[in-house]
């Protein structure tokens, strides 16, 4: 008997967007908001690592 071989076939789709000036101006402000919180985060981390030599997790941040 020949074994059976398995594939997996991933399909990715790409849209464009087009949006309205007041939409431009929301998707910045969540993406500088999203920025922040990640390079809080960031600091967060390494200030831990500096003081204590303790190395966070993002579990143990949230």
């Amino acid at each position: 008997m020949t074994p059976i071989q398995t594939t997996t076939h991933l399909k990715a789709f790409r849209y464009r967007l087009r949006p309205t000036k007041a939409q431009e101006a929301t998707l910045l402000e969540q993406l500088r908001l999203c920025r922040n919180l990640y390079n809080a985060a960031l600091q967060e981390r390494r200030d831990a690592y500096r003081k204590a030599g303790v190395s966070l997790t993002a579990y143990d941040q949230m």
